[in-house]
């Protein structure tokens, strides 16, 4: 694939400005960090050569100056809130960051649960955390808040909650979501901090909305489609334009609780460190952009399978048209359709001379191969075989698992294990050709040009099941579909 950034560059930059800010303050830096630390599929998608790890590579190499806290909601536990990406609860992703956090040899200090009323799922929470001995600490809702600064800047506001003991310089305050609390848990350390005589500081680090490319670039509209259920917009950071006679970019939600976070500021310190919510941020993700053609392309593409994403959500009842409305004024603003997207093209004219549901991958050279549903594979598992025959080097009518393997299989699925559909799913071809390639060398090749799929673009011109969509997914392929169930469209 085309590289549009520097992702070593973005690692020695992004380190030695957050050393700088830690310098700023003297004693000790809390880091909000928002977004994914180390699986933004994201920022890999919209800036082609970011790393997904990358944040988590730079924090290493802080490694000896950082902690980290982990903030959870308590309301989020109670109600058991699910990482769509993950599709596992926020307490668990809790205890998934820990552990990928310290088998890379980063200190996690402690975890904080915010909103804490003596819920019953986060009283068990902590007590599991405690029996593994892992620092925790209650922060408490605070009536009026963020508005009622009088109070939360006081010792019956931040001065409720739990002041966490930190040893090392640098803060990372990071969550399993938004709405945990993160920045609330930072300027709750300030107030208690300053009551201490120790000298400490906040910042921001947000990879989008990208602050020092243009508004509607778009990376940043891309941005904006990732969070169309948030309802976040990009705006021209006010603040920032009347201090510095400078156009940047930030969000809504920043610039609407900036003034707000100033009167705190003030309320602790007796003035605000920052004049802009763009100058609390640390991110240099702009000034590593080496090709912006590449990043636009990549950035439009991403876009397109937002609005596929926001429409499955639809059909599935787990998203409100209001966010396939947003997207489609994305795309009306970066001037795209979803015709721009070649596989979208080539799987959608295939069906229509077939007459059946089809699939299209575009390769990194930008080959296109399609497939079809048959009675033995659906069109996503079919389209797997196709393209690895194609990378293998394999003749395409050469039978890479025999018909009569495949038999078998399905019999198990319908007749034993009670399935509907016959047809071999992606997992299952997968596991059928790795079988093949014990004493088919043909098999073999073919298996062995998995790795070339990752960042090829699928389309289907049916909605799959989760199974075959989770396949694409840890293949590391981008795959979008119509939003059709057995041939009927729902939108």
């Amino acid at each position: 694939m085309k590289v549009g950034f520097d992702n070593e560059k973005y690692l020695k930059m992004q380190s030695e400005h957050i050393e700088e800010r830690i310098n700023k303050f003297g004693d000790k830096l809390y880091l909000e960090f928002g977004g994914k630390l180390f699986d933004d599929y994201h920022a890999s998608r919209v800036l082609p050569g970011f790393e997904p790890d990358s944040k988590l590579r730079m924090l290493m190499k802080l490694s000896d100056r950082a902690e980290i806290v982990i903030v959870i909601n308590s309301a989020d536990i109670e109600k058991n809130k699910v990482r769509g990406d993950l599709g596992i609860t926020y307490d668990e992703d809790v205890r998934r960051l820990m552990n990928e956090f310290e088998s890379r040899g980063l200190y996690v200090g402690s975890v904080v649960l915010t909103h804490y009323a003596g819920q019953a799922g986060a009283v068990s929470f902590k007590e599991k955390l405690e029996k593994k001995h892992v620092k925790v600490y209650l922060h408490y809702t605070i009536e009026g808040y963020p508005s009622n600064i009088p109070l939360i800047v006081s010792d019956e506001g931040y001065g409720r909650n739990e002041y966490i003991e930190t040893t090392r310089p640098l803060v990372v305050v990071t969550a399993p979501g938004p709405g945990s609390g993160k920045m609330a848990t930072c300027l709750s350390q300030l107030y208690h901090d300053n009551k201490r005589g120790i000298k400490a500081g906040y910042a921001k680090y947000e990879t989008f909305p990208i602050w020092n490319i243009p508004l509607k670039h778009p990376v940043n509209l891309a941005y904006e489609a990732a969070t169309a259920d948030l309802n976040d917009i990009n705006m021209i950071d006010p603040f920032h334009l009347e201090a510095y006679g400078e156009t940047t970019v930030n969000y809504n939600r920043d610039i609407e609780i900036f003034p707000v976070l100033n009167a705190i500021f003030e309320g602790i310190y007796g003035e605000n460190p920052y004049k802009s919510p763009t100058d609390m941020g640390v991110n240099m993700a702009g000034n590593c952009i080496v090709d912006d053609e590449v990043c636009r392309e990549a950035s439009h593409m991403e876009i397109i399978r937002r609005y596929y994403v926001a429409l499955n959500g639809v059909v599935k009842e787990k998203s409100s048209e209001n966010e396939v409305y947003k997207i489609e004024l994305l795309m009306k603003q970066a001037k795209i359709t979803t015709d721009d997207r070649k596989v979208t093209v080539a799987a959608k004219e295939r069906e229509a001379k077939l007459g059946v549901p089809t699939a299209a991958i575009e390769l990194a050279d930008g080959t296109i191969i399609t497939s079809k549903t048959s009675d033995l594979l659906g069109a996503s598992a079919a389209l797997l075989l196709n393209v690895l025959k194609y990378l293998g080097d394999v003749d395409h009518d050469t039978h890479l698992i025999s018909p009569e393997a495949i038999g078998p299989i399905q019999e198990l699925k319908v007749k034993y294990l009670g399935g509907k559909n016959p047809r071999l799913h992606t997992d299952e071809v997968l596991i059928a050709l790795s079988i093949s390639a014990l004493t088919d060398s043909n098999a073999r090749k073919a298996l062995d040009q998995l790795p070339k799929l990752k960042g090829c673009q699928v389309h289907t011109t049916v909605m799959l099941s989760n199974v075959d969509i989770n396949t694409f997914k840890k293949l590391g392929i981008d795959l979008t579909s119509e939003p059709i169930i057995k041939g009927k469209r729902l939108k």
